[in-house]
């Protein structure tokens, strides 16, 4: 398997959508593809299981896409030896009523990771500088001030979102949440195909909406509001990550290299000791528990 490395599908400058690619070779096959993954997820619930222990990170792991992006599967395939009580996935809709009542930060702060746990967004805070900057008029239902119609909503508006989104993740970063975000960038061709496979087998059928055809007509427009998202809010503090997923397989594969390449770069997280004292005790205590 040819060399992987996270700085490759990092995004550190300014980008341009149409020249991420949606294909990455990795010159194996299929099996052998699995197999590392398999290896790799291993490797991540272990130092998943010494994040809890230490007690003083948290993970917050983003997953934004276009519709049949993969995001469900790989999650699932990619957090699959987690231990089930330190990851917790949030899958975010269209708002409630409740959340409307809030600011619309407010429905992702209350789902942020506590420390020594992994929280995972399936859909993300970006949906609020993503589809209602494709549909605008979403934003009345946030009934803000100053806000009476589509037209109230000017680019300084999006400006204004793009900080608070910058600043949302830059106070959960400097208070000791690991963020890392990944867009599982497939071409329309394979967007194309995967819909058809929705429509060809009836136990996939549920999942396919005629909204999905109508929000495929607005492509370009998604691929120029991911453009800006990319530009504006990839930081060192919160990288974005581009990844090819025309191919399943590999897209799983290279989310869990990258999540394991950066979670050991933080040499700090570890185990915490016993007490002197308490070591002291061990043997006594085995002692005492051979002879129960």
């Amino acid at each position: 398997m040819i060399s992987i490395s996270s700085e490759q599908f990092k995004i550190t400058a300014p980008v341009k959508i149409n020249q991420l690619p949606t294909v990455f070779p990795l010159e194996e096959s299929s099996r052998k593809i699995v197999n590392h993954l398999k290896k790799t997820r291993k490797k991540l619930g272990g130092l998943q299981n010494t994040l809890y222990a230490h007690g003083k990170y948290a993970v917050l792991v983003c997953f934004q896409a276009m519709d049949t992006g993969g995001k469900d599967s790989l999650i699932r395939e990619v957090f699959k030896d987690f231990n089930v009580r330190g990851v917790v996935n949030h899958s975010f809709k269209s708002p409630s009523a409740k959340e409307l009542r809030h600011n619309y930060l407010w429905r992702h702060f209350v789902a942020l990771p506590e420390r020594g746990k992994y929280a995972v967004f399936n859909r993300t805070h970006y949906e609020n500088v993503l589809i209602t900057r494709v549909h605008p008029e979403y934003i009345l239902a946030e009934n803000i001030p100053g806000i009476e119609s589509v037209n109230d909503i000017n680019a300084a508006f999006w400006e204004k979102r793009f900080e608070q989104i910058n600043q949302f993740e830059k106070t959960i970063a400097d208070n000791g949440t690991i963020i890392l975000k990944f867009f599982l960038n497939i071409s329309k061709e394979e967007q194309k195909h995967r819909l058809l496979r929705r429509l060809d087998k009836p136990n996939k059928n549920w999942k396919f909406s005629p909204g999905d055809l109508k929000e495929r007509k607005l492509w370009d427009t998604y691929m120029k509001c991911y453009e800006d998202i990319f530009n504006k809010t990839s930081k060192p503090h919160a990288p974005w990550y581009s990844i090819p997923a025309d191919d399943k397989n590999t897209a799983r594969m290279l989310v869990a290299n990258i999540l394991l390449e950066e979670m050991q770069k933080y040499t700090d997280i570890v185990e915490p000791e016993l007490p002197d004292k308490l070591k002291a005790q061990i043997p006594d205590y085995i002692k005492q528990l051979e002879n129960d």
